[in-house]
């Protein structure tokens, strides 16, 4: 048997993606299930988006693009960054990708090393500690709560760095809590960032998804210091649904985004050609179609909250953005691996284990599904926790 490399045995296989998995496969047997597993909108892309990537198929635009991204698509992503974020990169200070995930794993294979260490507030996205780990550095978990909004504070993040720390990541709004960063919390993470000048990975995937009229604040806006500390991290899957083609970006000090695409232009080479295309008519129309979903999304989250508290033994923060519900369990005596498993199995709901996030006694629901199956699979979930006591 072939030996495998020492990085592989650090790393374990997404969790949501392997729930999605089995939840498909139920399906395929011809069980009924509610999938609150995967992130992933149940909204067709845009048509302006889809009708470009066919008008370019159509001319042609077949063939590798440039490994930093069609120069177009750059130039719209550093006005887009300008206008909305407060950003001011210049295109040559913009990486397009093949999905965020690989924005976030060019930029962190780029800054991280052996031994250097990378604090990841907990709970976190399953792939931040993964990736951390495949640059051969050390995930370092900074513990919060609901009581803390599931955010950290200035002087938690003060007392994690030390000679080794090379970088924190960021995500607000968040997965898997739906928490939002205010612009008073992150000034005053900045003043420690600038003090101990390490690098922000802010991950601003849920950016668009934002409720009751919060306000999503670019920590890398706050002033020029921090912009040249921040490497900001995005793409199209969320905002315009667009999953399935693969299209992210990051931003940040010309250097560095010079050796990410360095690096990409090794594996993937770069982002697919007419996609980007699409990207483009995405970033240059309308974003009625944006705004639609968030709106549906607000609806779709206040319904689902409202069912989940109102079950006993359950608990819940009301999120502000994304589109998922992170849910206490620990009253129903289940760690989160048994929890989820009996659900499914049992209650042919798919959800994702807490665990996978970092935190036990929680799982996570995702409300990117429609009314009916929300409604539905609410209920036997609430079935299956009474079925527990």
């Amino acid at each position: 048997m072939l030996e495998l490399a020492d990085r592989t045995r650090a790393i374990s296989a997404s969790m949501t993606l392997a729930i999605s998995s089995r939840a498909k496969a139920m399906r395929e047997e011809g069980i009924d299930v509610c999938n609150f597993g995967v992130g992933e909108p149940d909204f067709i892309t845009p048509e302006p988006m889809r009708q470009a990537a066919k008008d370019a198929l159509d001319a042609g635009q077949t063939k590798y693009a440039p490994a930093g991204g069609v120069p177009r698509l750059r130039q719209l992503i550093a006005r887009k960054l300008a206008e909305e974020n407060g950003l001011q990169y210049r295109p040559e200070q913009v990486m397009v990708s093949t999905g965020g995930k690989q924005a976030l794993f060019n930029v962190l294979v780029t800054l991280l090393g052996p031994g250097d260490e990378c604090l990841i507030p907990a709970p976190y996205w399953v792939s931040y500690p993964e990736i951390v780990k495949l640059a051969r550095a050390v995930p370092v978990y900074l513990p919060t709560t609901a009581e803390t909004g599931f955010k950290i504070t200035a002087e938690q993040l003060d007392r994690a760095i030390n000679g080794r720390t090379r970088a924190l990541i960021l995500n607000s709004p968040s997965n898997p809590t739906g928490m939002i960063y205010t612009r008073d919390e992150l000034e005053a993470l900045a003043e420690v960032i600038v003090r101990h000048e390490i690098a922000v990975i802010a991950d601003e995937i849920y950016e668009k998804l934002i409720y009751d009229g919060a306000d999503h604040i670019s920590i890398g806006s706050l002033n020029e210091r921090m912009l040249d500390l921040t490497i900001t991290c995005n793409g199209f899957s969320k905002a315009y649904a667009a999953t399935g083609w693969r299209l992210g970006y990051a931003a940040g000090p010309a250097h560095v985004i010079k050796a990410a695409i360095d690096i990409q232009s090794h594996s993937t080479s770069g982002a697919n050609t007419f996609a980007q295309y699409g990207a483009i008519a995405a970033l240059e129309g309308p974003q009625d179609a944006v705004e639609a979903m968030r709106q549906e999304f607000a609806l779709r989250r206040d319904l689902m909250h409202r069912a989940v508290i109102s079950i006993p033994g359950l608990a819940c923060v009301r999120p502000e953005g994304a589109f998922y519900l992170f849910i206490n369990i620990r009253q129903t005596g289940l760690d989160s691996i048994a929890f989820c498993r009996q659900l499914l199995e049992e209650g042919q709901v798919a959800a994702v284990p807490g665990i996978a996030f970092g935190m036990d006694d929680y799982i996570r629901l995702s409300y990117a599904t429609d009314r009916e199956t929300i409604q539905k699979g609410v209920e036997r979930l609430e079935r299956f926790v009474r079925s527990l006591s």
